[in-house]
C-alpha cells in the first residue's frame, strides 16, 4: 500500500515530511511521551511530599504546587547525562537505518507498556518506580527488536549498569536512614525532633519546619535532574527515531567549534607522537580517524540521513579514542595536552549528548503539571501504611536527607534511581531505627516487594509484545 509524504510544520519542530501514517503515529508517540511524564509526576508526588504532610509542616495546598515548581527547575537545571544513558539502551545506530516504522514500533511499545503499568499500581496506591518501568519496557522493546533484526537490540552492559544502581540505590537508603535515626536519636538527642503530630493544628516548630521543607525541596529538584531527564531521552528518541537527521546529532554547534575541537586534538596527538614513539601506532590511528570525521563534518546536513549517520558514527569514534588515550596512564602526556583533550570531548560531546531546549521545557511542565494532580492515593500509603506508627518529624527529616542524597549523586554519575524506592526504604530505615522491624506495616511492605519484582518483567513481557503487535501494523 502507498501512502504520500505530506509535510506539516510543527512549532519548535519546522517542516516534517512523513507519510500519513507515521505522521499519525509520530503525533501519538509525542503526546505519549508527554503522557508518560504527567503520569510520572502525580505517581512520584508522594516521594517528596508524603512528609511534610504528613508531619503537617506544609498543607498539600501549598505542598503540592511547591513540589511541582521545584520537580520543573530539576529537569530544566538537571542537564542530560542521565537522559543520554536511557538512550543507550537501544539500538540507536541500527534504528538510524531501518525504515521509520521500526523505531516507531519500539518507542510506542516502550511508552505504552511504562503508563500501562504506572497508571495500574497508581490505582491500587502501591508506589512502584517509573525508573524500574521504564527500564523493563526498554528492554522488552529491545528484544523484540532482536527478534526480528537480531542481536544488539539490547545495550547490556548499560542495562547491568543501570539494573546495579537500581537493585543498590534502595539497600543504601534503607542503612543511611538507620544510621541517620541512630545518629539523631543518640548523639544530637532533639526530643522536639521525635515529636508525632496529632491533631490539624499541632504544627512542628519553626526550625523543624524549616529543615522539613528544606528537604521536601531538595526530594523535588532531585526528583525532577534525574526521573525527568528520563522523559527528555525518550523523547529524543522519538525525534531521533522519526527525524534521524535531524536530532542524531546537534546542528546547532557550529562546524567551526567541531573543528577547532578536532584540530587541537590532533595538534596533541602530533607533539605527542614525538615525545613517545611507542605508542605511535595508536595516536596515528586516532589521528586518521579525525580526517576522516573532518570529511563526514563537510558532507553532514539535515536532510540526508546516510551522511548524518556516518557523521555521528564517526564523532563517536573519535570521543571513544580520544577518552582511551586520556585514560592511558602509559602514553606521555603534558599536564596541558591532557587537559585539552579532555576540553575537546566535552565539545564534541555536544554533538551526540544533547537535548533542545524546547523538549526540556516541555518534559519540565509535564512533570510539574503532573505534580499536581493524582497525588493522593501514594501519599497515604508513604505517609501512613509503611510503618505502624505516624511519621514523626525525624522520620520524616531522615527519608528525604537520605531521597535527596541518593538522587542528587546518583544524576551527577548519570545513572538512573528509583525516587520511589529510595524514599520507601529510607522510611522503612527511619522506622525500623525508632522501633525495631516490629514497627514495619508487613501487608504495605509485601504489596510494594510485590510490585517491586513484578514491575521488571511485566514492563519487559508488555513492551515484547507490543512491539510485536506494532510491528505487524507499522
Amino acid at each position: 500500500m502507498h501512502f504520500s509524504l505530506l509535510t506539516v510544520t510543527f512549532p519548535f519542530l519546522g517542516e516534517v515530511d512523513l507519510s500519513g501514517y507515521l505522521l499519525f503515529v509520530f503525533i501519538i508517540c509525542i503526546l505519549a511521551v508527554i503522557g508518560f511524564e504527567f503520569v510520572n509526576g502525580f505517581h512520584d508526588t508522594a516521594n517528596a511530599v508524603a512528609t511534610v504532610i504528613y508531619t503537617k509542616a506544609l498543607k498539600p495546598i501549598y505542598a503540592i504546587p511547591w513540589s511541582g515548581f521545584w520537580n520543573f527547575l530539576g529537569v530544566f537545571l538537571g542537564g542530560v547525562t542521565v537522559a543520554m544513558g536511557i538512550l543507550k539502551l537501544v539500538p540507536l545506530d541500527a534504528l538510524m537505518t531501518l525504515p521509520i516504522g521500526v523505531g516507531a514500533s519500539l518507542v510506542l511499545a516502550v511508552l505504552l507498556a511504562a503508563i500501562i503499568w504506572n497508571l495500574g499500581t497508581w490505582y491500587l496506591g502501591i508506589p512502584c518506580s517509573s525508573s524500574h518501568t521504564m527500564i523493563g519496557a526498554m528492554i522488552g522493546a529491545g528484544l523484540g527488536f532482536t527478534f526480528y533484526y537480531g542481536g544488539g537490540g539490547v545495550n547490556w552492559s548499560k542495562a547491568g549498569e543501570i539494573g546495579s544502581s537500581l537493585i543498590l540505590s534502595p539497600i543504601i537508603g534503607f542503612g543511611a536512614a538507620v544510621l541517620l535515626m541512630w545518629f539523631l536519636k543518640h548523639v544530637v538527642q532533639a526530643h522536639s525532633l521525635f515529636h508525632i503530630p496529632a491533631g490539624e493544628n499541632d504544627r512542628p516548630p519553626i526550625l523543624i519546619r524549616l529543615l522539613l521543607i528544606t528537604t521536601c525541596t531538595l526530594v523535588s529538584f532531585f526528583h525532577g535532574s534525574n526521573d525527568g531527564q528520563k522523559g527528555v531521552g525518550l523523547f529524543m528518541l522519538i525525534l531521533i527515531a522519526f527525524l534521524p537527521a535531524r536530532f542524531a546529532v546537534n546542528h546547532a554547534v557550529p562546524n567551526a567549534t567541531v573543528l577547532t575541537a578536532l584540530n587541537q586534538t590532533e595538534q596533541v596527538l602530533t607533539r605527542t607522537i614525538t615525545a613517545d614513539p611507542d605508542h605511535k601506532e595508536k595516536l596515528i590511528k586516532l589521528t586518521s580517524a579525525i580526517d576522516v570525521a573532518k570529511t563526514t563534518l563537510a558532507a553532514k546536513n539535515e536532510k540526508d540521513v546516510a551522511k548524518t549517520y556516518s557523521y555521528r558514527k564517526q564523532i563517536e569514534s573519535v570521543i571513544k579514542d580520544i577518552k582511551d588515550v586520556v585514560t592511558d596512564n602509559q602514553i606521555k602526556l603534558s599536564k596541558d595536552d591532557h587537559d585539552s583533550l579532555k576540553a575537546a570531548v566535552i565539545e564534541l560531546e555536544h554533538v551526540t549528548d544533547f537535548a533542545p531546549v524546547w523538549v526540556i521545557a516541555i518534559i519540565s511542565i509535564s512533570l510539574g503539571l503532573g505534580t499536581m494532580i493524582g497525588w493522593k492515593r501514594i501519599v497515604i500509603t508513604i505517609g501512613e501504611k509503611i510503618g505502624n506508627e505516624h511519621l514523626n518529624y525525624a522520620q520524616g527529616a531522615t527519608s528525604e536527607i537520605v531521597a535527596a542524597s541518593t538522587i542528587g549523586l546518583s544524576t551527577g554519575f548519570g545513572l538512573p534511581v528509583s525516587t520511589t524506592h529510595v524514599l520507601s526504604s529510607g522510611i522503612a530505615g527511619a522506622m525500623v531505627a525508632s522501633g525495631g522491624k516490629g514497627n514495619l506495616n508487613n501487608k504495605t511492605l509485601k504489596n510494594i516487594g510485590l510490585a517491586w519484582v513484578l514491575t521488571l518483567p511485566v514492563a519487559i513481557i508488555l513492551a515484547l509484545l507490543l512491539f510485536m503487535f506494532f510491528h505487524l501494523f507499522i
